[in-house]
């Protein structure tokens, strides 16, 4: 995708520094774009941790690189294992992270030590390219669904799409997730508009998700994060398609604070709520999403306080409750797979269901 008429992805290692990567600093969307060189392990777990990179997807890759700059200084099993462990620690909920690294120890534990840095790299850039592949599929098959209710409005007005948070391009190494059908509705000239979810706290919607949108050229409106209901009841909403960080076996699905609220009304007003996710999304091991997927807990400080830009540009953080409150502050929530239309993956389209996952991946559900 492109900033300001450059093609970027959202990881890339450059030629003439290739043990290190690139990353933006998603914390200065939209107002800067500054690029952050990373060449150790602890210099990504705090990319992670502070959210300078995020996005499931994307965590995972830059994760991926993060443990092969810990085994740069001591490639053995054990010191390969306690990155491993340190890194997963950073994101609790996001299982795409300790996907990667699972994928990647696997790897390297049947490597020679002397040989593991040169493999690790390598594995590292097959899953960037493999990111960047799957969910262009993702795109293709969340396409259709555009088509369908172009089709459905007699190909007349504009076909509006409510999302929450970010599932963009800059959530994954190209492309993204629930947004990348909508750049392809764009592209092949469907007259496509965005509800963008401000999505408080970080505003993960009104910054990124918008910032993304425009670049490309995408008609988007930024809306308060409670008024997706009443222009469902309005009839202004004709799908949804999220995001996920964490998708169980039976299909339930845990994503940004407030996507439960968002498929409730859904629900009630008879428009289709789908999930877009990589197959890595897929956590086989876990059944109840309720119960038994971890919730983040994050600073209240990111409750209490904005940042954005004043009259004179310049960026600001100012506090939005009174001196003396408190503020809780989950990441995510979890909506129950009774409340999800379907799943929009890179091998099709599915019910969320753990009927629906095995039809489309047999063989990954019956080897955990």
């Amino acid at each position: 995708m492109k900033i300001n008429g450059t093609a970027y992805r959202s990881l890339w290692r450059p030629t003439d520094d290739n043990r290190s990567i690139r990353i933006f600093d998603q914390t200065r969307f939209p107002w800067e774009v500054e690029i952050l060189a990373l060449r150790d392990e602890n210099a990504v777990a705090h990319a992670i941790r502070s959210m300078q990179v995020r996005g499931a997807p994307l965590i995972g890759a830059v994760a991926a690189y993060g443990l092969i700059f810990a085994i740069q200084k001591d490639a053995s099993d054990d010191a390969l294992k306690a990155a491993a462990d340190m890194l997963v620690e950073t994101r609790p909920t996001a299982i795409n992270l300790r996907w990667a690294i699972e994928r990647m120890v696997k790897h390297l534990l049947t490597l020679p030590v002397e040989e593991r840095v040169a493999a690790g790299y390598a594995e590292a850039d097959a899953l960037c390219d493999e990111d960047v592949a799957v969910n262009e599929a993702i795109g293709r098959h969340g396409l259709e669904l555009i088509r369908q209710a172009w089709k459905a409005k007699g190909e007349q007005g504009t076909v509006n799409v409510l999302t929450h948070c970010n599932a963009g391009w800059i959530a994954t190494v190209d492309w993204g997730t629930a947004l990348a059908p909508i750049y392809m509705a764009h592209d092949e000239g469907i007259p496509v508009h965005v509800w963008v979810d401000e999505t408080r706290p970080r505003n993960q919607g009104s910054l990124l998700t918008a910032f993304e949108l425009g670049s490309h050229g995408v008609a988007h409106t930024v809306i308060a994060d409670n008024a997706g209901g009443h222009y469902m009841q309005a009839g202004k909403v004709d799908l949804v398609i999220v995001g996920t960080d964490r998708v169980t076996a039976q299909g339930d699905v845990a994503n940004k604070i407030g996507t439960y609220l968002k498929a409730l009304a859904a629900h009630d007003n008879n428009v289709p709520f789908w999930v877009a996710l990589p197959s890595s999304t897929i956590d086989w091991r876990v059944r109840d999403g309720v119960k038994e997927i971890p919730i983040e807990e994050r600073s209240a400080e990111e409750v209490l306080y904005v940042t954005g830009i004043d009259d004179t540009n310049t960026p600001s953080r100012v506090r939005v409750a009174p001196p003396a409150s408190t503020g809780a502050n989950p990441a995510f929530d979890v909506t129950p797979a009774r409340l999800v239309t379907g799943l929009i993956t890179e091998r099709g389209c599915c019910d969320a269901s753990e009927e629906g996952l095995r039809s489309l991946f047999p063989l990954d559900s019956t080897t955990v």
